[in-house]
């Protein structure tokens, strides 16, 4: 697979995975907080979303996992900093799991390590059907109100504005193929208690996918965690609360020794 992606800065590693249905201008804010702090920021788009292309009609979270430690491989980083957010977490949670040695610290932002309620994992398979069948523009609109808070909403129409334009531009053939795979994900909870690297747990206060309580179950299960909350924010409070959301990034990079 040949991602599309972001290679910025010098310095330590950071490589940063998108959520469903986003591409990695998601991460802008953070890619120049961090590589105006001497990091070195990889951001790709996973395959089958922004400009990398779609590969079959179901993408494991495995296959992202490999996708992204091959980028690493090609970009000489033999150790990195993951972070991932919602779909993004998972698949950093995969990659740790398949690929041990590689991180050296990992960020898990408003993501969930159990499985889906029966009717959650066939929601999937259904949805997929559907935007195959219809395209993104209705999906994106139904979606929207639940991603960003109403506080947002209400103050941040620039970030309204992304956030639409990236879920109606995803593509939908990697959109449906990402779904019908994240259906038949492992349940990543049981590995969580061996992960032994700094892990920043961060979340939205007012997330309505992978609420406040998700992220306390990662903490309590990750030994090595630190949990921040921000306050006022949905599912993406890397762009609803960026410097809340950064100032706790540049915190945790620095107490982690990733950054010196």
């Amino acid at each position: 697979m040949n991602l599309a992606y972001d290679d910025l800065g010098t310095g330590r590693p950071v490589l940063l995975v998108h959520g469903h249905p986003f591409d990695r201008s998601m991460w802008r804010p953070q890619a120049r907080h961090l590589t105006e702090r001497g990091h070195r920021v990889v951001v790709p788009d996973l395959r089958g979303y922004g400009e990398s292309p779609a590969q079959g009609a179901k993408t494991g979270l495995d296959v992202f996992a490999a996708d992204l430690v091959a980028l690493a491989d090609h970009l000489g980083l033999d150790r990195f900093v993951l972070g991932g957010l919602s779909m993004g977490g998972q698949i950093a949670m995969q990659l740790v799991a398949d690929h041990p040695g590689r991180v050296e610290a990992l960020v898990l932002a408003d993501t969930f390590a159990g499985l889906d309620t029966p009717e959650a994992k066939q929601a999937r398979i259904d949805t997929a059907a559907r935007i195959t069948e219809e395209g993104m523009e209705r999906y994106a609109e139904e979606l929207l109100p639940k991603m960003i808070s109403k506080q947002t909403r209400a103050t941040r129409p620039d970030v309204e504005a992304h956030v639409r334009t990236m879920m109606r531009n995803a593509p939908k053939e990697g959109a449906a193929a990402a779904l019908r795979g994240r259906a038949e994900r492992p349940d990543y909870t049981p590995a969580l208690s061996g992960i032994d690297v700094p892990t920043l747990v961060v979340v939205g206060s007012e997330d309505e996918f992978t609420p406040v309580g998700e992220a306390e179950l990662i903490h309590r299960e990750i030994r090595t965690s630190t949990l921040v909350v921000i306050d006022g924010a949905g599912h993406l409070p890397n762009l609803e609360r960026e410097t809340e959301f950064d100032e706790a990034l540049s915190t945790f990079l620095t107490n982690s020794g990733a950054t010196r």
